[in-house]
């Protein structure tokens, strides 16, 4: 895989994440515990032996930055190939920020036309999944494709939040349409191209020159079906896009079952990582824990049921965590209780709170759109006084400080935020 060079696209704002992708690029949200949603894309890469990876960034990219740093976790920190982190900068004509997938790309044309290499692995950086690229390409090769999408079939009730492809029997793709609001079929574009270099650079030319979306899925794929050789590649296993709160919940909760069908443990498609130092988790004497993920640094004393709890956490006896996912660093008091719920990064839980303990299911009112379900969020950093009731689908604001609460209790729907100027949160 000498001659294939990765570009993993992980500049979007990801804004369905609500609160989780205010402070950071939408693929350095933690997933699974330890891991960054970005780190499937990068292990996959290395599991199939491609070492020439440039990541185009540029949201927030400050916490992407700091977790990739030169690569070292995946074995990319090399003097031949390794990662190259992409930015978009001022001091050339076509330079701007990115206004599509095509056009990020195009904006680092120079860095694809310099690569020693044949074909172009393109790569959304907010899905999860294990893939073999390399399996992928030689089967490029073996069709002498100029474009190769690896599709996947998903539920039609969710098939117009993808762009859908049509095959023919021999798996070449003979429709393509973005996002359709009455699908038609249900095989979805997973976000993954594997292009003939020169095709790649003659088309984003092209579409440079056009007045579009300079977008893959809308622009590029569609007006290529009948001029060239354009096909499907049928994904198995477990693949999601966890854009949406719902969806990203709902991908953490699935590794908790007994045999997952995202298989962590598998030598051959490891998840890599940037390990934090932390001692060994510690399970206290009266500490109860069922069908949850735990990490490095965590002391639990209290109960925790089918959840995702990440380094570094803290519950305390008669504390109790169901159904929720739990970033870095937090501290959650005794009496309290955390339901359905995901907390940011070292957000202070104080004794007696309860967080989801309402059977009032209100949307929230600032974000009727991505909270729903019943999923409480609260934002990095946040600390919540003692003795505070919280419903559900409630938006707890980054920084949140107890004299931010106006009483005791925080109907469902609602939202909390700072009164503060909110200054930069780290990673």
């Amino acid at each position: 895989m000498d001659d294939v060079l990765a570009l993993i696209l992980a500049g979007g704002q990801g804004d369905r994440l609500s609160i989780l992708s205010e402070q950071r690029a939408k693929p350095a949200v933690i997933f699974g515990g330890k891991y960054r949603i970005i780190d499937f894309a990068l292990s996959n890469c290395v599991n199939s032996n491609i070492t020439k990876v440039g990541i185009l960034t540029q949201y927030r990219p400050r916490s992407l930055n700091d977790h990739i740093r030169n690569g070292r976790p995946w074995e990319l920190d090399r003097e031949s190939g390794g990662v190259y982190l992409l930015q978009p900068y001022l001091g050339r004509e076509i330079s701007d920020w990115y206004r599509g997938t095509a056009d990020a790309v195009y904006q680092n044309l120079f860095f694809v036309e310099e690569a020693d290499v044949n074909e172009v692995l393109i790569l959304a950086g907010d899905h999860i999944y294990t893939m073999r690229y390399d399996l992928l390409i030689q089967e490029h090769r073996a069709n002498k494709a100029d474009v190769t999408v690896p599709v996947y079939n998903v539920p039609m009730a969710e098939a117009s939040r993808y762009g859908l492809l049509r095959l023919d029997p021999d798996l070449r793709v003979i429709e393509f349409e973005e996002k359709p609001k009455a699908p038609r079929f249900t095989l979805a574009s997973t976000g993954i191209y594997v292009f003939n270099k020169d095709v790649l650079i003659d088309r984003l030319q092209a579409d440079a020159a056009r007045n579009t979306t300079h977008d893959f899925g809308r622009d590029i794929l569609p007006e290529m079906i009948h001029d060239y050789r354009v096909f499907g590649h049928e994904l198995e296993g477990y693949w999601r896009d966890v854009g949406t709160i719902d969806s990203y919940w709902q991908a953490n909760m699935d590794l908790l079952v007994d045999l997952p069908e995202l298989d962590l443990y598998a030598p051959e498609t490891a998840i890599r990582t940037r390990e934090p130092r932390y001692p060994p988790a510690k399970i206290g004497p009266r500490a109860y824990v069922s069908r949850s993920l735990l990490n490095s640094g965590d002391i639990i004393n209290g109960h925790v049921e089918h959840s995702v709890i990440s380094p570094g956490v803290y519950i305390e006896d008669g504390a109790v965590v169901r159904d929720s996912i739990v970033f870095d660093g937090c501290r959650i008091e005794r009496g309290a209780v955390v339901e359905r719920a995901i907390l940011d990064k070292d957000v202070f839980v104080a004794e007696g709170v309860t967080i989801g303990g309402s059977d009032d299911y209100s949307p929230n009112r600032e974000r009727p759109d991505l909270l729903t379900s019943g999923i409480s969020i609260a934002g990095k950093r946040a600390r919540i006084p003692a003795g505070v009731q919280i419903g559900r689908n409630v938006i707890i604001g980054p920084a949140v400080r107890e004299d931010d609460f106006s009483g005791q209790w925080v109907p469902s729907g609602d939202t909390v935020r700072t009164k503060r100027p909110l200054g930069p949160l780290g990673v």
